[in-house]
C-alpha cells in the first residue's frame, strides 16, 4: 500500500493517518473538462471556483473542445474567468482537439506533464494536479502548492515555509509515493486550518 511505503520512508506521516485517517481519493475523469476545472480553481477560493464552474458548465455543457472554442474569450470572462484563464481555456481546447482521442497510457508521466505544460497558461502546478487527480499518477507532486508547503512546514518542523525547490528536494525520498504524500499533507493542512476533513 502506498501510504505504508510512504510512512516507511517518512515516519512522521503516520501521525497524520492516526489523527485523521486515510485521505479520500477524489479522482476526476481524464479529459479536457477536468483540466479546465483545475484551471478555473487556480488562485481563488473553493466557493468562488464552484460558483464560476456552475456558470461555465451551464454554458459549455459537455466541455467538448468545439463547444469551448465556440465561446468567445469575452463570453468566458463574463462567466467569471480572468482574461488569462479564458485564453488558457481556448488553448487547452485547441490542444485536446488537435490531439484527438490520444491515449495518455502511451506516455510516461513526465512526457504527459510536458505535453500539458506546452499548452499556454498550464504550468507545473496545474499539470501536476491533473496527473494526480485525473490520471491518478502515484508519483505526482505539486511542489508549488501553498497548502502543501504550509502543511510540510508544520509536519516536518521546518523553520520556515519551504520553497517549491525545497519541496521537490524533500519529496525525493518519497518516490514513487509522492501523490500519497500530497493527499496526506492536504489532509493535515485542512486540520491545521480547522476545516472539515473532506
Amino acid at each position: 500500500m502506498a501510504v505504508e511505503r510512504l510512512i516507511a520512508a517518512e515516519p512522521r506521516f503516520a501521525a497524520v493517518v492516526e489523527r485523521h485517517g486515510l485521505p479520500p481519493l477524489r479522482p476526476a475523469r481524464p479529459g479536457l473538462e477536468s483540466l479546465l476545472r483545475i484551471v478555473t480553481d487556480q488562485l481563488i477560493s473553493l466557493k468562488a471556483g464552484a460558483a464560476i464552474w456552475t456558470r461555465l458548465a451551464a454554458r459549455l455543457e459537455g466541455f467538448e473542445p468545439a463547444t469551448v472554442l465556440a465561446a468567445s474569450q469575452d463570453e468566458l470572462r463574463a462567466l467569471g474567468l480572468s482574461g488569462a484563464k479564458a485564453r488558457t481555456f481556448h488553448a487547452a481546447a485547441l490542444a485536446f482537439a488537435e490531439a484527438g482521442a490520444f491515449n495518455a497510457d502511451n506516455m510516461s508521466d513526465d512526457e504527459f506533464q510536458r505535453w500539458l505544460m506546452a499548452i499556454p497558461g498550464v504550468g507545473p502546478w496545474t499539470a501536476s494536479i491533473y496527473l494526480l487527480m485525473a490520471l491518478r499518477s502515484a508519483d505526482a507532486w505539486p511542489a508549488s502548492d501553498l497548502a502543501l508547503q504550509i502543511a510540510a512546514q508544520d509536519l516536518l518542523a521546518l523553520g520556515e515555509k519551504p520553497s517549491s525547490h525545497l519541496m521537490a528536494g524533500l519529496a525525493e525520498g518519497w518516490r514513487p509515493q509522492r501523490a500519497a504524500a500530497a493527499l496526506l499533507l492536504w489532509r493535515h493542512y485542512r486540520a491545521l486550518r480547522g476545516m472539515p476533513a473532506g
